[in-house]
């Protein structure tokens, strides 16, 4: 019999431990538990390393937990926000730590913005918190056979954000192509969260020079800071500048001192 290991990530003891144990009275279910982020991540981390992966992960909507060691990319579900990650935000920080993992996100109410934020971060589903076993065993195996699962009621407002989100999106990627190489390479050191200085050393220009970069670049994308730039950005696509990228067999000269 091929067994289905799923993992809870609930921050309300009693509750996950009692979903734990009505999963795990079918025989082909096997189940544990974790109450936050971290702990979720080391299971899932834990379970891969010997060779047990998690198939599918049901994760509270509203968990509150520290926030997850993972990419910067896991605050874009809480708007940018860091120090506080949601169970969407985890689930966007187990895709970014490509843990091969199906997220089903477990809510307490219907919220078409919050479910469409969901499946933009990598869930396969959305479903209630007080659904019956037998629905949430069905949304297990279904997400196993690359199905997503929303209430019926959701789906048209989920639809409508979804689509939101693609026009806001292409008219981002636009703003950024319009951009010169150069002012993309500023703008990829802003996503880092590079400061002038900082981003006249990385790309060995003056800081003059580079606050000109800025300034077009706020200019060409229609705002008036660097965080609206970055968020803009990131609705893009646009990563980060690689930080740990090494200058190797090179000696830089930086305020007369080597580096």
């Amino acid at each position: 019999m091929v067994r289905i290991r799923v993992l809870v990530v609930d921050d309300h003891r009693i509750f996950a431990e009692s979903l734990a144990a009505a999963l795990a009275a079918e025989p082909d279910v096997e189940v544990a538990a974790a109450g936050s982020g971290p702990a979720a991540l080391r299971c899932l981390e834990r379970a891969v390393a010997e060779g047990r992966r998690f198939d599918v992960m049901l994760v509270d909507a509203d968990l509150g937990m520290p926030a997850v060691p993972a990419p910067r990319a896991v605050a874009v579900a809480r708007g940018g926000e860091e120090g506080v990650v949601d169970g969407i935000s985890l689930v966007a920080g187990v895709r970014a730590h490509r843990v091969p993992v199906r997220s089903v996100v477990l809510a307490e109410k219907d919220d078409a913005a919050r479910a469409a934020l969901a499946l933009q971060a990598g869930a396969s589903g959305w479903i209630a918190k007080d659904c019956s076993l037998q629905r949430l065993l069905a949304v297990i195996r279904g997400v196993l056979r690359d199905e997503t699962h929303l209430a019926p009621a959701l789906l048209t407002g989920v639809l409508r954000e979804l689509t939101a989100a693609r026009k806001h999106r292409t008219e981002s990627e636009q703003l950024v192509e319009s951009l010169t190489p150069r002012e993309q390479e500023v703008l990829r050191c802003m996503v880092a969260g590079l400061g002038r200085k900082a981003v006249a050393e990385r790309l060995f220009l003056s800081p003059h020079t580079v606050r000109t970069h800025m300034q077009n670049v706020l200019g060409k994308l229609g705002v008036h800071s660097t965080l609206a730039a970055v968020a803009l950005a990131r609705r893009a696509g646009v990563g980060p500048a690689d930080l740990t990228a090494e200058l190797s067999g090179e000696v830089v000269e930086r305020g007369g001192q080597l580096a």
